[in-house]
């Protein structure tokens, strides 16, 4: 829907923090007018009438009956990663690349990974998430690279609200995404290459680490780093990494991970720092 912007090299992308800080304002409110409810599966009855309040906050021109089937995206091509340092939403270097494999590849996306279409496609995967996120049906076509005309009779703000959506949605589909099979193997792939990183404390050793969100509430926490080895959790080294929100990857995944393989699972770190002065330990009161 939105290749075109992403092939032309991405200068509405390229947004200052000014203008993402505007951006996320503005979800934010978009987002308070949707319904609290979270973790209630929403019925056809409830999507028909969410969709109806989200065209009243839209021109009338901008309202049409949306796709009931969605067909599934190929990708094909190099994959390419954005030097954009203000945005998540910039330019790819064209239109062979998939939404997914081009947002995965992102500076800071680096602890994604890719989620199958069709685990996307099914309604079951992403029952309740049309009342977290604004935008939806609109979003879910920019993730599947869905076609629409829609994108011409947005306004530019329009157009970015959306993208943010897109981010929002994506993540949190991931974050259900990574606790299944799939997920998890493909979580192992980047654990085995480090791109989780290594564990800053000395005494474990370089430990790889895995990615881990404090809540499961979108906008809560940033995403952290768990150690396996002293168990515990750390910021990220990278600051593009450590401005992504924690609720995408969420609080059960390390530990599902570390249940699913046990072979993975370091014996924990029992050598500590020791204090002293002039070579003498500190007593301790």
């Amino acid at each position: 829907m939105y290749r075109g912007e992403r092939a032309a090299g991405g200068s509405k992308g390229e947004v200052g923090s000014v203008d993402r800080k505007r951006i996320n304002e503005a979800l934010d409110k978009q987002l308070e007018r949707l319904s609290p409810s979270t973790s209630r599966g929403i019925s056809s009855k409830d999507k028909s009438s969410q969709s109806s309040q989200m065209e009243k906050h839209q021109p009338d021109h901008y309202r049409d009956s949306r796709s009931a089937s969605l067909p599934k995206a190929k990708t094909s091509g190099d994959e390419s990663e954005t030097d954009s340092e203000e945005s998540n939403v910039s330019g790819s270097d064209g239109d062979d690349t998939s939404w997914i494999s081009w947002f995965c590849n992102l500076r800071g996306n680096e602890f994604f990974c890719e989620v199958d279409d069709d685990y996307i496609q099914d309604d079951f995967n992403l029952c309740g998430l049309s009342g977290q996120v604004p935008y939806y049906d609109y979003a879910l076509d920019l993730i599947l690279d869905v076609e629409s005309s829609h994108g011409d009779m947005f306004t530019e703000e329009q157009n970015e609200l959306v993208e943010s959506a897109a981010e929002m949605l994506y993540g949190l589909i991931h974050s259900r995404y990574i606790l299944t099979s799939k997920g998890i193997a493909a979580m192992l792939d980047k654990y085995r290459n480090y791109d989780f990183g290594r564990c800053p404390r000395v005494y474990c050793c370089g430990q790889p680490c895995l990615p881990v969100g404090q809540s499961d509430i979108p906008r809560s926490s940033t995403v952290k780093v768990y150690c396996p080895r002293c168990e515990d959790i750390y910021y990220p080294r990278s600051k593009y990494q450590g401005n992504t929100d924690g609720a995408y990857f969420g609080t059960t995944f390390p530990n599902l991970f570390l249940m699913t393989y046990q072979h993975l699972k370091p014996q924990k770190a029992s050598q500590s720092y020791v204090p002293r002065v002039f070579g003498f330990k500190i007593h301790k009161p």
